[in-house]
């Protein structure tokens, strides 16, 4: 099947607000969605304690296909745009950071997956 470019931006802001309601329940407080920067964009990030979630959402058919879809190439992205969030968010920048991944798929509940990559990679 495949989507034209407004069908696959509601879908994703569908599979991002799903994300979004999941963090939520485990106790996270949204700081910024869909944030852009000269080298990158974050889907979500979120605080719990001191700790600040870069997170990238993506929605497959299965949660396998989900997390293989961040590719290398798109983990750096990320991490330069956290690079980026961290400049500007003076407490993010002394407290801890790390990248992780939701995947959502269909008739499944979303899954959260911490520390799911580093910025090097």
């Amino acid at each position: 099947m495949v989507l034209d470019r407004s069908q696959a931006e509601r879908r994703g802001r569908r599979a991002e607000t799903a994300a979004l309601l999941l963090l939520r329940l485990k106790g996270y407080r949204l700081l910024a969605r869909r944030w852009h920067s000269p080298v990158g964009e974050v889907d979500l990030i979120m605080r719990k304690g001191a700790t600040t979630a870069f997170i990238e959402v993506k929605q497959r058919l299965n949660h396998d296909a989900a997390v293989a879809a961040v590719s290398p190439r798109q983990a750096r992205r990320i991490a330069a745009a956290a690079a980026s969030w961290l400049g500007h968010d003076a407490r993010a920048a002394a407290g801890a950071c790390r990248f992780d991944i939701v995947t959502v798929s269909p008739y499944l509940w979303p899954r959260h997956i911490a520390n799911a990559f580093d910025g090097d990679r």
